[in-house]
């Protein structure tokens, strides 16, 4: 999985359009897990960086069409990160009210906010494990229990199959079967979703 999936640019293009619901459910299935996990860790508790996140997409939907789909310089992945950077650096940035003067927990942490490519590649990072996610997850229901734990364990957990197979009093083959089943099934499932996503440049 190399060449992993990105956003189309006709999903992206369809987000102009606020009523198209398969869109945003689609982009927002991807993405606000991505920004939430950014925001957490950032240091952000989890209430804050629900509402951030929020703001994010908030902004990403009054600005997208802005986004110039044919300029080297703004894949999606860097204009969306540039968004995201700014809102958890203002997060951090603002006092509260009852805070006291002088350094603060967030100073650390804004020194540790990535520069734009570090953020860049955590954004493209952060999406390709989602979609891995959103695709084990849709075709979860069309394996067995068994199956799928054996497919965790070896696939996710990296335990060796010799272990897994002891472990669960299944053969050798049995494991390898499962485990390559599945892999071919979320290969397909990405492949199935070929509407929303489109190869890397």
């Amino acid at each position: 999985m190399h060449n992993w999936p990105q956003t189309s640019e006709s999903l992206i293009l369809r987000l102009n359009d606020q009523q198209d619901s398969a869109a945003w459910s689609q982009f927002l299935a991807i993405y606000r897990p991505v920004v939430l996990r950014m925001a957490g860790r950032y240091g952000l508790q989890s209430a804050d960086a629900d509402d951030l996140t929020q703001r994010v997409f908030i902004s990403v939907a009054r600005k997208v069409s802005e986004w110039e789909p044919r300029s080297s310089d703004t894949r999606f992945r860097n204009w969306l990160g540039r968004i995201a950077r700014n809102a958890i650096l203002n997060e951090l940035a603002r006092a509260k009210p009852d805070r006291a003067v002088g350094a603060g927990a967030h100073d650390d942490v804004l020194v540790e906010i990535p520069d734009r490519s570090d953020l860049e590649s955590t954004i493209e990072i952060e999406a390709r494990r989602q979609a891995l996610r959103f695709a084990i997850s849709s075709i979860e229901g069309e394996f067995s229990p068994l199956s799928r734990e054996m497919f965790r364990q070896t696939a996710i957990e990296g335990i060796p199959p010799q272990v897994v197979a002891n472990t669960l009093g299944k053969s050798v083959g049995a494991v390898y079967i499962a485990r390559c089943r599945i892999m071919q099934r979320i290969k397909e499932r990405i492949e199935e979703m070929s509407d929303f996503w489109s190869p890397e440049e």
